[in-house]
């Protein structure tokens, strides 16, 4: 998420400010200069024996309750902190930009941002013109939750943790498996439609051939399914939205070459087994691979509208039963979960699946939650949102509540097998899972450890089902030894990265999409060589190498 904000303005907003009170910038707020400022931990007691106000900036989906308030979480929290807090609260759709303008304002400031979300460059920025102040001393003295998950987990903090060792932000981690078997080891899952192969008397396809073919079979028999099931509109072999995440169809050409793919299909990188940083995106193999997703397109085997279908175009297709393959997090996204199937990692020159960069280490939001320099009282706002960091507070704030007034509840309150106080999700019968999350979770920050299932919480059943799919159809051909990790560059990096990476990026998706629908030769290939390099690919790949190599040295002792 980029935020539209300038350096002349932050700074002149902070400079003015800065130095003691804001009372000449129209308002009576103090800003901190980011020095520690130690209280006596009995003070941090909670509940609190006098109650304490602080301010908060949140943002909160479109059509859901708007006052904080009034959820049911923060009704408990304040119940067990004796701390009330004062929102600020923004719809989602509109905060990029209003806390793009709130944070260049210090009147706007509240004490802390719970639903920051800021990039690696917004919080060095933040943090070097003085909007926002260092934790780490806060989180080692009075955020005993945080520090254990540092403590279990070292390469947290170390992600969390900029060059000159300060932490910035408090993360959002979530743990589903781990390792190769890990949720997030693949977002663009592939998937076939089982009720169309059973009535053509089909296999599911194992390497790229057979794939072709079930495709043909699908194309050339589209009468015959358009009738057995009543599908109106067309057949369409294979849909995907090309260059979009988790739809696009990137994962079927991971078998050519030697088998990278293009996994990270932002930054269009992978680490080799030796721990070298290369350009996915200019392998042999991607360059086969991209040849024979045009020979399918030619072959009229993928979705014309491909290429400029917005996710809506694409979903309601897909609810008309009219793919035979489809892109997804989860097919039951795009259409429904009793008539597909994970389509296996395909065999071209070799078997390979390369798993998402970042992905052994969980899910991670480096940027979830920052406490600003007009905190008067950092160690109360940094104990309170400690809270949030406990085993049984972390998956209600991640995916909602229970005991609520209306008819749905994420969870039931149960018990583990020692008796002790237990998550159970709750049968959601018709209900949407996601609107019913996002009408009772508050989101910010967070940990969910893969430990706390079956102690803490149970695990969500759409995420049990897409973990069983990953272990049984994808991890077996996960030989890639290595992911890029979740690496906190220095804020000159950052940019020129950035800077780089913007040309690069579009190069790449631009030429990929050119590709798939209208082919090209070797000449064009080498030209596009030629153009990466002259866009700064070889400085680009090094600066990851820089980083790659010195997060190893930081953690091979851990």
């Amino acid at each position: 998420m980029k935020f539209r904000y300038g350096k002349q303005i932050i700074a002149a907003a902070l400079a003015v400010c800065v130095a003691g009170s804001l009372a000449g910038c129209g308002g009576k707020k103090e800003i901190n200069d980011g020095t520690f400022r130690p209280v006596d931990e009995a003070e941090l007691q909670f509940p609190l024996k006098e109650r304490k106000i602080l301010t908060g900036m949140i943002s909160y989906p479109a059509n859901t309750e708007s006052e904080p308030n009034n959820r049911t979480i923060f009704k408990r929290l304040q119940e067990q902190t004796n701390v009330e807090i004062n929102w600020t609260a923004i719809q989602a759709d509109q905060w990029p930009d209003k806390i793009s303008l709130n944070m260049s304002d210090p009147n706007k400031l509240t004490d802390f941002i719970f639903t920051a979300g800021f990039t690696d460059s917004n919080l060095l920025r933040y943090g070097e013109y003085g909007a926002i102040i260092p934790l780490e001393e806060y989180i080692d003295a009075y955020m005993p939750n945080l520090k254990s998950v540092f403590d279990r987990y070292p390469e947290y903090r170390i992600m969390s943790t900029d060059v000159n060792g300060h932490i910035w932000s408090l993360p959002w981690i979530e743990q589903l498996g781990s390792g190769k078997t890990a949720i997030q080891t693949i977002d663009n899952m592939s998937f076939i439609n089982k009720k169309w192969l059973d009535f053509l008397n089909l296999e599911i396809p194992e390497n790229i051939d057979e794939f072709e073919e079930v495709l043909i079979a699908f194309r050339d028999h589209a009468s015959e399914l358009q009738e057995k099931f009543g599908i109106d509109g067309s057949i369409i072999p294979m849909s995907c939205i090309v260059n979009d995440g988790g739809q696009d169809p990137a994962i079927l050409i991971n078998g050519f070459g030697e088998g990278y793919g293009d996994a990270d299909k932002d930054r269009h990188i992978a680490v080799t087994d030796d721990q070298k940083v290369i350009c996915s995106a200019t392998q042999e193999g991607y360059k086969a691979g991209i040849q024979w997703l045009n020979k399918l397109y030619e072959e009229k085997l993928i979705d014309p509208e491909a290429f400029t279908q917005e996710w809506s175009t694409y979903v309601s297709k897909g609810k008309s039963g009219r793919y035979g393959v489809c892109f997804s997090w989860d097919v039951g996204n795009v259409d429904n979960l009793k008539d597909w199937v994970p389509l296996p990692v395909l065999t071209a020159d070799t078997r390979n699946l390369t798993p998402t960069n970042g992905s052994f280490t969980s899910g991670f939001d480096r940027g979830r939650c920052v406490v600003t320099s007009v905190a008067e009282n950092p160690a109360l706002v940094c104990a309170w949102l400690d809270q949030m960091y406990a085993p049984m507070q972390s998956p209600q704030n991640n995916w909602g509540t229970y005991g609520e007034d209306d008819d749905f509840d994420i969870f039931e309150m149960g018990k583990n097998d020692k008796g002790e106080d237990m998550l159970k999700h709750a049968p959601l019968g018709d209900a949407s899972p996601v609107e019913v999350r996002e009408a009772e979770a508050v989101g910010g920050p967070l940990a969910v450890l893969d430990e706390y299932y079956g102690v803490y919480v149970t695990c969500p059943d759409d995420a049990q089902y897409r973990l069983d799919w990953i272990e049984e159809y994808y991890t077996p051909d996960m030989h890639t030894e290595y992911v890029y990790p979740n690496i906190f560059m220095s804020r000159d990096d950052t940019e020129k990265l950035s800077n780089l990476q913007a040309d690069i990026k579009k190069t790449i998706n631009a030429r990929k999409a050119d590709w798939i629908m209208n082919g090209f030769t070797d000449a064009d290939w080498e030209k596009y060589l030629k153009d990466l390099e002259a866009y700064g690919l070889s400085e680009y790949l090094e600066l990851f190498q820089t980083y790659l190599d010195k997060y190893n040295a930081e953690t091979a002792g851990n």
